[in-house]
């Protein structure tokens, strides 16, 4: 029955099993404990592929969205795997909560929990390079002695 169910997963098809669909919900049962005090909320496990739009899409029936958005990697250019929703109002909210936690979305099964603010972060002082023999020109250059020929 495992190997079913799995084997469902990697063909890709969209109605797993519902013994397979209770132990995900099972995995964030907490999450569910927390209230919702913004319409905002913070989705994870998303698949690689998925874009802005496949994400409003599965989450615009719950309500009136106002953003739907996949964090992406700038180096990369690829989805970092999760992603904001924002709805009008926090019942909306509430009901995409239960309504999409733990459900399969491009393959992959996602976790919708409440967005905290971000955090401040603590300015850091500005990095100062090590000069190890060497020597430092007006413009700014420096120049390494010990770089060179070996032998």
């Amino acid at each position: 029955m495992a190997f079913a169910a799995f084997r469902r997963i990697l063909s890709g098809s969209s109605a797993p099993s519902p013994l397979l669909r209770s132990s995900f919900a099972s995995i964030r049962s907490n999450s569910t404990l927390v209230t919702l005090t913004s319409p905002k909320l913070f989705i994870s496990g998303l698949s690689r592929v998925t874009t802005d739009e496949n994400l409003y899409n599965a989450f615009a029936s719950f309500g009136q969205l106002r953003e739907a958005k996949v964090i992406i990697d700038r180096a990369s250019g690829r989805s970092k795997g999760f992603g904001f929703v924002t709805y009008e109002t926090v019942e909306e909210a509430e009901k995409a909560r239960e309504g999409m936690n733990a459900k399969f979305l491009d393959g992959w099964v996602i976790f919708v929990d409440p967005a905290r603010p971000r955090e401040a972060q603590p300015r850091q002082p500005p990095r100062q390079d090590f000069q190890f023999n060497s020597q430092s020109t007006d413009i700014g250059f420096t120049t390494n002695k010990t770089v060179g020929w070996c032998g």
